[in-house]
């Protein structure tokens, strides 16, 4: 139960370390305050739900696009986020592509990074 709770942190704290840097570099790409936490669950969430989807879909009909499974579900998670909270505003093609490769990266970079650094404040606590 454990493991799986901070699984969920990491989750929740890599999405919101990737939208509020893609919120900081992408013009047109904004959030706000009091909806930032909705649009994060939403994200995380959506992410959680639609990658397994798309990375089925993709392995039966289309291995070519296997690679590309983040950036769609990334892509439809930020259109579930935008859409379903007051949380995230993007605006305009580029901003909404660049938002896409961004927060991509920065969640995928963040999954990597916060359980070594949850792990290590675990262990300096006990």
């Amino acid at each position: 139960m454990i493991r799986f709770l901070l699984r969920v942190a990491v989750f929740l704290g890599s999405s919101a370390i990737g939208l509020l840097v893609a919120a900081w570099l992408i013009p047109g790409v904004s959030v706000s305050p009091f909806g930032f936490i909705t649009a994060v669950v939403i994200f995380t969430v959506a992410q959680a739900i639609l990658s397994p989807f798309f990375l089925k879909m993709a392995s039966r009909y289309a291995s070519a696009f296997l690679g590309g499974i983040g950036l769609v579900s990334t892509v439809a998670a930020l259109i579930l986020a935008s859409l379903l909270s007051n949380g995230l505003s993007i605006r305009g093609i580029g901003s909404w592509i660049a938002a896409t490769v961004v927060v991509w990266l920065v969640t995928a970079l963040a999954t990597l990074v916060l359980p070594a650094l949850v792990l290590r404040t675990k262990k300096n606590a006990a």
